[in-house]
């Protein structure tokens, strides 16, 4: 079995209603995504899944969450942009992304949604 991860980056802002500390004034963060795929069989070229491949999915994924504020983004209007439902978000789009792909061998495993160095959410089904 081989695994693949590829991380990105994203600033954004959001505020969580109804939080009883800090966190429910807006703020920021850059975000880290991490993506991992897993599969066992590689292409003609020796590889899961391109880098670049994967990469430009993740990138259309996080492209609308990009210098936004996310509390007014549809994905979340029925539950706070917290990092578990960052992290699943994100899932939820490379999944689709990734699935999409002709011949694609690869599986989407998890997101690993960073706010700080210490302090993250993973997502998987």
């Amino acid at each position: 079995m081989f695994e693949l991860t590829v991380e990105m980056q994203f600033p954004a802002a959001h505020c969580l209603p109804g939080h009883p500390g800090r966190c429910a004034r807006l703020h920021g963060h850059t975000y880290r995504a991490r993506i991992t795929v897993a599969g066992d069989q590689l292409n003609a070229q020796g590889m899961l899944v391109d880098f670049a491949e994967l990469k430009e999915m993740c990138a259309h994924v996080l492209a609308p969450l990009d210098h936004t504020y996310l509390n007014e983004l549809p994905a979340f209007v029925e539950t706070a942009p917290t990092a578990e439902a960052i992290a699943r978000h994100i899932y939820q789009g490379v999944k689709v992304k990734l699935e999409a792909q002709p011949g694609q061998a690869a599986t989407l495993e998890r997101v690993t949604v960073y706010e700080s160095d210490t302090s993250f959410a993973t997502y998987w089904e």
